[in-house]
């Protein structure tokens, strides 16, 4: 559905989106490299498990909310990617731990 338009000398950097290998623009967000990676959605809604998607790709709609290299939650239009980064689908809600402070 997408198609990156680089030019032959924009620098790349390989990331890991849900277990696949992506070449992204360096100055690309985590978000666009799931579109690159071809998910159709990134999370889960914690209640129901409807499937969202990078949506508003600006850090209005939280949407993309998803696991980036462990820690969950993490916007991931307002993130840029670096080298070696490790984008993971996020699974309904975040378990919580009563005395976790």
């Amino acid at each position: 559905m997408f198609r990156l338009r680089r030019d032959a000398d924009e620098a790349t950097v390989e990331v890991e989106v849900d277990g696949r290998t992506v070449l992204v623009p360096a100055n690309a967000s985590a978000a666009a490299a799931v579109l690159v990676a071809g998910l159709d959605s990134i999370r889960e809604t914690a209640v129901g498990g409807a499937p969202r998607g990078p949506y508003c790709l600006m850090g209005v709609c939280f949407d993309c909310l998803a696991e980036i290299d462990g820690v969950p939650n993490r916007q991931s239009c307002m993130v840029p990617v670096r080298a070696g980064m490790r984008i993971r689908r996020q699974r309904r809600g975040r378990a919580v731990q009563p005395n976790e402070h």
